[in-house]
């Protein structure tokens, strides 16, 4: 199995996800060169991709879609927060929303059939992916999200777009949504009549492009030991490409998990127990899974063992009463305004410290502009947001999406009538 027919299918035959076999190990000296963005990029990916994609084409996709900053924002002399909102969608899923909205294009083009995008989103992905994937000729992209559980901005970005985009408003959880389009793949009849393939951090193309900002944050924190990077968590799929990063040669003296509410994973690694729940609302919605897909590849890549997964991984949940505290605490300390997920991190990086003691460089990877949860940031802080021109010109369009239950029959008629 190659990256292109991983790429396509998203999800094993067999229901799992697709990891790749080996994954190679940089030297230290690449990491501390002074490579921009895209160069880095094609090195850390090509050693996955080289069977289909020649260093010069996979130069071209990676140009293209890397394409705006990303500023570190210093806290102090230990912390800092990695801006990962500054593409079209302000949030951190364009890096890899575009990545493979490049990838795919690049590979269906002179074919004559459509390929269908499935995807559940939880808030960021849809808009990610509508926005990548938007006028790409041969594509049509089925976004599935809950109802009445994303922020007003998150949903207008990924219900006004029209064109081969379709917003499908599923009365439900993101489980809901996430076992549906599971069980789509799954389903041998379907996959008969459509060609289906699927944008969520299901699909190992999500994971690469994300791998890079993890080296960019080593490499521009200048340190020459390990840093500590805290990941705002919900499905996982941020938090393993800073694994299969860390595998490839990046310093790491810890990765963060930090959730919200939803704390099956640590949990997990309090008892080695996963335990099934539905997720829970909370004010950092996008992180709102019950059960995160990702948690499989991470047992994976430990052999299922989690005494080895907490050697690499620390873990902890917080409420959204200590979310709106340090929202609230950043903006009157750094006059610096964040958005609930980066709370959530920094609060992990936070407790990280008190736990340990570590003095080593911090990085909490900021995956949204607080823009995007203006309706609960304002009333934390107690002032409007100045939203930027891509969400302001969201706000003024018509919303338009499909309501569906949760029930994959009525996906399923709905897809098959196409």
């Amino acid at each position: 199995m190659g990256f292109r027919e991983a790429l396509f299918q998203g999800l094993a035959p067999d229901g799992g996800l697709y990891l790749p076999e080996t994954i190679p190990y940089l030297e230290p000296d690449f990491f501390t060169s002074d490579l921009s963005y895209s160069e880095c990029a094609v090195c850390m990916i090509h050693p996955f991709t080289k069977d289909d994609l020649s260093k010069t084409q996979l130069t071209d996709i990676c140009e293209s879609a890397f394409d705006y900053p990303i500023p570190i924002k210093e806290l102090n002399d230990t912390d800092s927060v990695m801006e990962l909102f500054h593409g079209p969608t302000l949030a951190f899923k364009d890096f890899a929303a575009r990545f493979m909205a490049r990838t795919m294009s690049h590979f269906i083009e002179n074919q004559n059939q459509t390929l269908t995008i499935l995807v559940a989103t939880s808030g960021d992905t849809g808009s990610a992916v509508a926005n990548g994937f938007f006028g790409v000729d041969g594509i049509r992209v089925i976004i599935l999200y809950p109802s009445k559980r994303v922020s007003t901005i998150q949903e207008k970005q990924l219900t006004t777009l029209g064109g081969n985009i379709t917003a499908i408003e599923i009365d439900g959880s993101f489980d809901d949504c996430q076992r549906l389009v599971k069980s789509a793949f799954q389903d041998k009849d379907l996959r008969q009549k459509l060609s289906l393939s699927s944008a969520n951090s299901i699909n190992i193309a999500r994971l690469l492009p994300q791998s890079i900002y993890y080296a960019w944050a080593w490499n521009q924190s200048r340190e020459t030991g390990p840093i500590i990077v805290s990941v705002p968590s919900g499905n996982f799929g941020n938090l393993t490409a800073g694994l299969l990063a860390n595998r490839m040669g990046i310093p790491m003296e810890k990765i963060i998990a930090s959730t919200n509410a939803n704390d099956v994973f640590p949990k997990y690694l309090h008892t080695g127990n996963v335990e099934k729940r539905d997720a829970i609302a909370t004010i950092s919605n996008a992180m709102d899974v019950g059960i995160p897909s990702n948690l499989d590849r991470i047992q994976n890549l430990f052999h299922e063992d989690v005494n080895q997964v907490k050697i690499d991984i620390s873990s902890w949940s917080f409420t959204d009463d200590q979310t709106k505290e340090m929202i609230r605490n950043i903006k009157m300390e750094y006059d610096y305004l964040i958005d609930p997920h980066t709370a959530v991190g920094i609060l992990g990086l936070e407790r990280y410290r008190r736990e340990t003691n570590s003095k080593s460089k911090g990085v909490v990877l900021s995956t949204a502009h607080p823009g995007k949860f203006a309706d609960v940031v304002e009333p934390i802080i107690g002032e409007k947001i100045s939203l930027p021109n891509p969400l302001q010109m969201a706000m003024e369009k018509e919303k338009v999406s499909t309501k569906m239950s949760s029930k994959y029959s009525d996906l399923k008629e709905f897809l098959m009538i196409g």
